[in-house]
């Protein structure tokens, strides 16, 4: 659990830090920045069990992510509004799904990795998965 959070709590700190040095702009920017790479700049993680149960009734596709990813977060930026379009697991809280990325990425836990009708993407260009909702 501590680790989900541990890049916002770093960037957190940090602005605390060094507005003792600079004033409040690094800790208004790096505040904003800790809740980028959080776990709240994510739709709710769902377990990989129910992610694929649920991808096969509907057809949407999985994404599987981890909290400080600058890779995940470029993805999660650029779907935007259409984020929700999508079953988002967290590697980091579900083994399961941790499981089914290394499966997929060469025994690597490489995020993101998008299941897109039935098709493992590694890393995959974010404009692809947004057009593909």
């Amino acid at each position: 659990m501590l680790r989900r959070w541990l890049p916002a709590g770093v960037l957190l700190l940090t602005g605390i830090v060094l507005t003792f040095a600079a004033g409040p702009v690094p800790l208004i920017v790096l505040a904003a920045l800790a809740v980028a790479f959080s776990p709240l700049a994510f739709p709710r993680s769902i377990p990989a069990a129910e992610a694929q149960r649920r991808s096969a009734a509907d057809g949407k596709p999985i994404v599987y992510w981890r909290p400080g990813c600058p890779f995940c977060l470029r993805l999660r930026a650029t779907l935007g509004l259409r984020a929700h379009r999508a079953h988002w697991v967290d590697i980091w809280r579900d083994p399961e799904g941790a499981a089914a990325v290394r499966a997929v990425a060469d025994g690597n836990e490489t995020v993101p990795t998008v299941i897109l009708a039935g098709e493992p993407l590694v890393n995959p260009d974010p404009r692809r998965i947004r057009a593909a909702l």
